[in-house]
């Protein structure tokens, strides 16, 4: 993924016509677009072809399976134009190292914490802990939460130079270039773009944001 503006679209819009409009008029701002299952699931997997007309596409799948299933998923996803596949560390080393490999040049990125307020229960106590797997499993990059940007410095201690996506800026409450300041590669921004009546103005904003950190 390139690395211009260190802003990440998360399209959770369910309609399609107007996800490739949002897509369309952001294409210029955001690095990459990540999508998750309401738009696949709504206008079904060719959508990850037709966004990456516009953008990289990062498929949200926080994959959470046995080493075949990841393995059918990710080869599934980056067959269609996938960039980068997100998957949950807490399956463990088999199922790490299936993804990275069925990945192939495409980029792998294991969730260490969830950015809601529900993440603090179970992943947050673990997540230095499945971000050193992750290392060892040659993942490429690390999902941490913007919301509570102190664990984005905790797991780039961990972590080294590999890249870190931060989710929950904007309607979650996170601020971008508090992520990046933090120590994140990429902020991640959804409804507070795609909900807007203005989503390129709203993305030259939050990029804006992110460069007066940079």
């Amino acid at each position: 993924m390139k690395a211009d503006s260190r802003l990440v679209l998360a399209l959770d819009e369910t309609d399609g016509k107007k996800a490739l409009a949002v897509a369309e008029s952001v294409s210029d701002i955001v690095d990459a677009i990540k999508i998750n299952w309401p738009l696949v699931l709504s206008e079904g997997p060719q959508m990850i072809t037709r966004l990456s007309d516009y953008s990289e596409v990062i498929c949200d799948f926080k994959v959470a399976d046995i080493p075949n299933t990841a393995r059918l998923i990710v080869e599934n996803a980056v067959s269609r134009g996938a960039s980068a596949v997100i998957v949950h560390a807490f399956t463990g080393d088999d199922s790490l190292r299936a993804a990275v490999e069925a990945a192939g040049d495409a980029e792998i990125f294991a969730v260490t914490e969830m950015s809601h307020p529900g993440g603090k229960l179970f992943t947050a106590k673990h997540a230095e802990e499945m971000a050193r797997l992750g290392v060892e499993c040659g993942v490429k990059g690390f999902i941490a939460p913007a919301t509570r940007p102190e664990r984005i410095a905790d797991i780039r201690k961990v972590i080294g130079d590999l890249k870190i996506l931060s989710p929950g800026v904007g309607a979650q409450g996170g601020k971008a270039s508090d992520a990046i300041r933090a120590g994140a590669t990429y902020a991640i921004v959804g409804r507070a773009i795609y909900g807007s009546d203005d989503p390129k103005g709203a993305a030259m904003a939050f990029a804006d944001d992110i460069k007066s950190v940079l």
